[in-house]
C-alpha cells in the first residue's frame, strides 16, 4: 500500500467555508466565464431557425440574491450544539446563501424555481464533516433529533435528489462532503485506490495523475461532481466503455447508516472490503450503488485505477445518417477494440455542434471543412442527415494503431468517412461546456434539459425514432416550437445508452408546464420502447413516477422495503427513488 498524504497539490479544507461551491442560480462557480455567444457567429441564426427565437435580443442580467425571500433557519439550539460538538463551529453553516445553494441541484426545474424565488424547504443548516467518525457523529445527532439528512457532493444533480420534500416540518440538514477530498492510499499491486467521497473529479484525478494513475471516470458533470455522488447515482463517464461504469469501478466502501433501534451511538458504519468478486448472498455493495442517500452517507471507497496510457487520441468520423452510425457503433462494441469512448451524434446534434463553432477558426480548418463537404456531396450524401461520431483510443501506441485500423474498416463498411483527429481534439477540449450553454438559454427564458436511457442494440433505432416523435408531438400540443437532438453515449456488448437533449421556445411564466409536458413524453417513450428510466443520472424525484414501469411493481416493493428496513424513521433523503404519486414529474413540479 502506498499512502498519498504527501501529495501537496490538492488542499484538504479545514473549514466549510474553504470548500469549493457553485453559484446559487446556475452552473459553475461565481466568476466562471459565461457561454461566449458573441464568439459563436453560427449559433444565433441556428437558434432562430430551429426555435424561432432571437437569442441576442434580450439583455442578460444575472439574478440578484437580494431579491430572494429566504426562510429563517429552524435549527434548534440543542441540535446546533450537537453538530458543533461533532464537527466544530466553523463547519456548521446557517447563512442564507449557503442554505439556498444546498436547497437544489442544477436541473432546469431547480434553476427556474430558485431564480423565481420558489425556494421550497430550504435546509436549516449545512454541515461539513471531515472524517467518517464525524459523519457518524452528525448522523447520530440528526437521528436523535429526528431530523432529515441529505448528502451533498458537488451539487450537480439534475433529478431532484438534493431537496427536502415540500412541507417537511422536521429540521433538515444538508451534509456537504467537500472537506473529505483526498486520495488516501493506492494499492499498486491490486490497482485500487482508497478515495474519500467528497473528492471532486478534477481534484481526485490530479492526485492520481501525479503518481501515474487515473480512475478513467469522466462524466459530463466531472468538474462539479464527487466520488460519493457518482456511487450514489450509479454514474457513467464518457470513457466508461473502457474503464467501466462506476458500479464496476467501485470495489469496496464505507457508509454511515442508522444503527439498530436503541443502539448507541445512533449511527453505525458499513464496511465493504475491496474484493474482486464474492458469493456472500445478495450484494450489499449493489444495494448501496444508486441509493441516492436513502440508505446512508458514503464516506470513502476503494476504486479501480489504471496506469496513465502511453498514447491517447480521439478520431472523428462522419456517416451518411444516424442508422449507419448506430450500426457501426454496434459492430465496434462487438469487436475486440474496446475504445475508451464511442459517441455518435444524430443529424440534429451534428447541426448543433457545427453551429456551436468559434469564429476564430484557422484558414486550414476552413479549407479542410470545404474539402470534406465536397467529398460528402460526391458520395451523394444528404447533408441534412449527416452524423458526426467520435471514437477515443488509449493504450500502447501499437494497440492504438491496431484499434484505429479495425474501427476504420468498420466505418468504411457502413459508408462512413474518417476526418482525422482535429475535430476530436476540439471536442475533447469543449466536452464540459454544455451546462453553460443550457444556462445561457435559460437566461433568455428557454428551458433546455437532458434525458438518457439504455436499450438493447435491437431497439436503438426504434428508441431514437419514437422518442423524437413523442417530443415533437408534445411541444406541438403546447403550441410552442421545440428542438431535440441525441447521441449514443455509452456502448455495451448487449446495447447502448442514447442521450437526448431538448429545448422549448417558451419563455412565459407557464414555461414549466410546457416543459413538464415534453419531459413526460420523453420519459414515457423510454419505458414504452424497451428502455430504462435513466442510464446514469439516477432517479431522485424527477424519474420516480416511472419506476414501476421500469423495474415492475414488485421491484419497487423490494426497494421500498429495503429503505424502510434500514431507515424506519424516514430520516435519510426521504421521497427519492420510490414515489407514491401518479405518473408525472415530481412532487415538487407544482411549485414551478
Amino acid at each position: 500500500m502506498k499512502p498519498t498524504s504527501d501529495t501537496p497539490s490538492v488542499i484538504q479544507p479545514e473549514r466549510g467555508d474553504q470548500v469549493k461551491r457553485q453559484k446559487w442560480w446556475g452552473w459553475g462557480a461565481d466568476g466562471d466565464k459565461p457561454y461566449a455567444i458573441h464568439n459563436k457567429p453560427k449559433f444565433p441564426p441556428f437558434a432562430k431557425e430551429v426555435l424561432g427565437v432571437d437569442i441576442l435580443a434580450k439583455e442578460l442580467v444575472d439574478p440578484r440574491f437580494e431579491d430572494l425571500d429566504v426562510p429563517e433557519s429552524q435549527l434548534s439550539d440543542q441540535l446546533r450544539d450537537a453538530l458543533v460538538a461533532a464537527v466544530g463551529q466553523e463547519n456548521v453553516g446557517t447563512d442564507a446563501e449557503l442554505r439556498v445553494i444546498h436547497s437544489y441541484g442544477k436541473g432546469v426545474r431547480d434553476l427556474v424555481r430558485v431564480r423565481r424565488g420558489q425556494l421550497g424547504r430550504v435546509p436549516d443548516a449545512v454541515v461539513y464533516p471531515g472524517s467518517t467518525d464525524e459523519v457518524q457523529a452528525v448522523m447520530s445527532a440528526a437521528l436523535e433529533a429526528n431530523a432529515v439528512v441529505i448528502p451533498y457532493g458537488g451539487g450537480s444533480n439534475i433529478v431532484a435528489a438534493l431537496e427536502a420534500e415540500p412541507g417537511e416540518t422536521r429540521q433538515v440538514l444538508s451534509v456537504n462532503m467537500g472537506r473529505m477530498n483526498k486520495v488516501l492510499e493506492i494499492d499498486e499491486t491490486a490497482q485500487i485506490a482508497l478515495i474519500q467521497a467528497g473528492a471532486l473529479g478534477p481534484d481526485m484525478e490530479e492526485q492520481l495523475n501525479q503518481q501515474g494513475w487515473t480512475l478513467g471516470h469522466f462524466p459530463d458533470s466531472f468538474v462539479w461532481s464527487t466520488v460519493g455522488g457518482w456511487i450514489a447515482t450509479r454514474s457513467s463517464g464518457s470513457q466508461s466503455d473502457k474503464y467501466g461504469d462506476i458500479a464496476e469501478v467501485t470495489r469496496g466502501l464505507q457508509m454511515v447508516l442508522p444503527a439498530d433501534e436503541g443502539a448507541e451511538p445512533r449511527a453505525q458504519v458499513l464496511e465493504l472490503s475491496p474484493l474482486p468478486s464474492y458469493s456472500s448472498g445478495p450484494s450489499v455493495r449493489e444495494m448501496v450503488l444508486g441509493s441516492e442517500g436513502r440508505l446512508g452517507i458514503i464516506t470513502q471507497a476503494w476504486m479501480q485505477v489504471h496506469r496513465l496510457p502511453e498514447a491517447r487520441e480521439v478520431q472523428a468520423y462522419f456517416y451518411p445518417n444516424y442508422e449507419a452510425g448506430l450500426k457501426a457503433a454496434e459492430l465496434i462494441a462487438h469487436s475486440d477494440v474496446q475504445p475508451m469512448m464511442l459517441r455518435v451524434s444524430d443529424a440534429n446534434e451534428t447541426k448543433f455542434s457545427m453551429a456551436n463553432g468559434s469564429a476564430n477558426k484557422s484558414k486550414k480548418s476552413h479549407y479542410s471543412n470545404l474539402a470534406v463537404r465536397k467529398l460528402m456531396e460526391a458520395k451523394g450524401w444528404d447533408l441534412d442527415q449527416i452524423c458526426i461520431s467520435f471514437v477515443g483510443f488509449e493504450g500502447s501506441p501499437v494497440h492504438v494503431r491496431y484499434a484505429k485500423s479495425v474501427v476504420n474498416k468498420i466505418v468504411r463498411a457502413q459508408g462512413g468517412l474518417n476526418v482525422g483527429k482535429g475535430p476530436g481534439t476540439l471536442f475533447d477540449q469543449k466536452k464540459y461546456d454544455i451546462p453553460y450553454i443550457r444556462d445561457f438559454l435559460l437566461n433568455i427564458g428557454i428551458p433546455a434539459d437532458v434525458s438518457e436511457t439504455a436499450t438493447p442494440w435491437s431497439r436503438t433505432v426504434e428508441m431514437h425514432r419514437e422518442t423524437v416523435k413523442a417530443a415533437t408531438k408534445a411541444w406541438e400540443e403546447t403550441g410552442h416550437r421545440g428542438f431535440i437532438m441525441c447521441h449514443l453515449s455509452h456502448s455495451y456488448h448487449a446495447g447502448a445508452c442514447q442521450y437526448f437533449t431538448f429545448a422549448i421556445a417558451d419563455a412565459s411564466d407557464e414555461s414549466m408546464k410546457t416543459y413538464d409536458h415534453v419531459k413526460r413524453a420523453v420519459q414515457q417513450s423510454f419505458v414504452e420502447h424497451g428502455g430504462t428510466v435513466s442510464h446514469h443520472h439516477g432517479v431522485g424525484e424527477e424519474h420516480s413516477p416511472w419506476m414501476e414501469q421500469d423495474i415492475s411493481p414488485a421491484g419497487v416493493h423490494i426497494q421500498r422495503k429495503l429503505f424502510e428496513g434500514v431507515d424506519p424513521g424516514n430520516n435519510l433523503n426521504p421521497g427519492k427513488i420510490v414515489h407514491d404519486g401518479k405518473p408525472g414529474i415530481s412532487s415538487n413540479s407544482e411549485d414551478a
